[in-house]
């Protein structure tokens, strides 16, 4: 029971940060573009009481991680915000603009895994103390999370963020046939999940993007 408090005390954090900043990203460069329909729902917000989906931001990554600390396994960690809102229709240029409101989201996720790769380094490099080993787990669990929510977000799936960005890059008449597959995105996502056929898919890249981040950080 102890190791599975001090678990979901560190990973508490970053899953919260890496889900709800991702969500906030969304509103925010949806209003640079012209659509105000999330800073109009108060979304637009660093608070996280605003963003949390208590299945999806609590439930589900307490529950994986518990699962993984009380049976051991390496299962993929995610979770889900309260999707923020957004207009496309209200967008200056809505086709265009969709690319930069999707990848706004796993943009923000890569900056905060290099924004934990920096604090494992500090860690690591600075005098042992008391708190030196509980900073460097919650680093490399952010470092994880963030990881984690970009490469899955940056899928090819509607209405994950990478199914977005496809829409965008598509000619019209193949990204209107494409964009019609929105509705089965998420149970594509879960029959993807429970054969592991996601995982497959996930973990290699997951690990090449935690490589690159090792290099360039020296963690």
């Amino acid at each position: 029971m102890d190791s599975l408090i001090s678990t979901l005390a560190i990973w508490a954090l970053p899953v919260l940060l890496a889900i709800t900043l991702h969500e906030a990203a969304h509103g925010y460069v949806a209003r640079h573009f012209g659509d105000p329909t999330a800073d109009l729902a108060g979304r637009i917000t660093l608070n996280p009481l605003r963003h949390i989906d208590p299945v999806g931001t609590v439930l589900v990554p307490a529950g994986i991680l518990a699962l993984s600390t009380l049976f051991g396994g390496g299962g993929i960690l995610f979770g889900w915000a309260k999707p923020v809102p957004v207009n496309f229709g209200r967008l200056r240029n809505p086709k265009a603009d969709m690319l930069w409101v999707a990848a706004a989201g796993p943009a923000t996720n890569l900056v905060m895994a290099i924004g934990w790769a920096i604090l494992f380094r500090i860690a690591i490099s600075g005098e042992p103390g008391a708190y030196t080993l509980p900073m460097m787990k919650m680093a490399d669990a952010g470092m994880q999370i963030n990881a984690v929510l970009m490469v899955l977000n940056l899928l090819p799936i509607p209405p994950l963020d990478g199914g977005r960005i496809a829409v965008s890059l598509l000619p019209h008449r193949l990204a209107w046939s494409f964009a019609r597959l929105e509705p089965y995105g998420f149970p594509i996502l879960l029959v993807l999940l429970f054969t592991g056929v996601l995982g497959t898919i996930l973990w290699p890249l997951i690990a090449g993007f935690r490589f690159l981040l090792g290099v360039v950080i020296g963690v």
